[in-house]
């Protein structure tokens, strides 16, 4: 696996040191990120080893570019070289259950004690405090509190299970590292660090903002709030949907704006379709929207996917095939390392 950061990126943070008591996919994920951005990283593992190791080829994506240490996290011994390893580092990450730490003797105010300037960030499922802090959970019960699963819904009503990780990556890794970045420039000012919660299902639910706008905006033409397939972005406009193609694949149409539908109704030698959009009044619930979103059903669904995908490459149309993983990576789209992140523009 290529470095997440392109050329000259992988030196922006030359000297900040991080060290990583997290385990799995979230806090693995923002310190690897962490790593490609030039922190000098230190996973931290029970002796049986993070949980990963079981899946070799997560394993070396997660922490590719890392120092590893081994450390009893029962033995005092071992605890005690911890803490001395936290008195000179800049960040500890960490993804335990609320008072974990504390029972371990790596609290705030005892690591701040020894160095001040300590950052500390905590991925948790629900956060520090409540009801529910101290409960275990995954990725799938994260998105399925937080409202996130039950948005993911095709225009029929059935509940997909997604196959990427988004309140693992979404709502923990990458607002970890935020969290992070957000706190070293400030302890970079005061001199005094801080210990942060990143709760993947508030982080998750904040994610939210979208259908919580669009809903507000449609419910009094609806007269309901928008289900499956009647939002804005979830399948009730024809212009941003995903068809059948007539061999099984999907054409993703993301013509939000009404000059890119133009030009896709031009690709598609439909030009009569032009004027059939939501910023021309035709809005999800209408009959006119609904029609038109079955014309464009039947339109795609008489051509195999390379046909459309082959007319609207050059298109400037927001109009593309939907890929598989290998297709992606080999697609123009992702040109060079389709892993990077970051690339250095000037």
């Amino acid at each position: 696996m290529s470095a997440m950061a392109g050329a000259g990126l992988d030196t922006l943070l030359d000297g900040l040191t991080v060290v990583d008591l997290s385990r799995n996919l979230p806090g693995p994920f923002g310190s690897r990120m962490l790593a490609d951005l030039g922190a000098e990283v230190v996973k931290v593992e029970p002796p049986e080893g993070d949980p990963a190791r079981a899946l070799p080829p997560l394993f070396t994506a997660l922490n590719e570019g890392k120092a590893s240490r081994r450390v009893d996290f029962r033995s005092a011994e071992d605890l005690d070289g911890l803490r001395d390893l936290l008195a000179t580092a800049d960040v500890m990450l960490d993804s335990f259950r609320p008072g974990v730490l504390a029972g371990m003797g790596l609290d705030a105010a005892t690591l701040h004690a020894r160095n001040p300037r300590l950052v500390m960030v905590s991925i948790t499922g629900y956060g520090q405090a409540g009801p529910w802090a101290g409960k275990a959970g995954h990725d799938l019960n994260f998105m399925a509190l937080s409202g996130v699963l039950d948005e993911m819904r095709a225009p029929t009503g059935e509940l997909a299970q997604p196959n990427v990780q988004w309140g693992d990556l979404a709502g923990g890794a990458s607002m970890a590292v935020v969290a992070v970045l957000a706190a070293v420039w400030a302890a970079g000012r005061s001199g005094q660090g801080q210990h942060i919660d990143v709760s993947m299902t508030h982080a998750l639910h904040a994610h939210l903002v979208m259908p919580q706008a669009t809903g507000t905006v449609l419910a009094p033409s609806l007269g309901h709030r928008p289900g499956p397939g009647e939002d804005l972005l979830n399948g009730g406009l024809p212009c941003y949907h995903v068809y059948a193609t007539a061999d099984g694949r999907h054409l993703a149409v993301g013509a939000l704006e009404h000059k890119f539908w133009r030009a896709a109704c031009d690709v598609f030698g439909r030009p009569d379709w032009a004027d059939r959009h939501w910023q021309r009044g035709a809005f999800p619930g209408s009959p006119d929207c609904s029609a038109l979103r079955a014309e464009v059903a039947e339109w795609v669904r008489t051509q195999p996917l390379l046909h459309w995908a082959e007319r609207f490459a050059h298109a400037d149309a927001c109009v593309t095939p939907v890929l598989t993983r290998e297709e992606a990576r080999a697609h123009p789209a992702l040109a060079g390392d389709p892993q990077s992140l970051w690339r250095r523009v000037h």
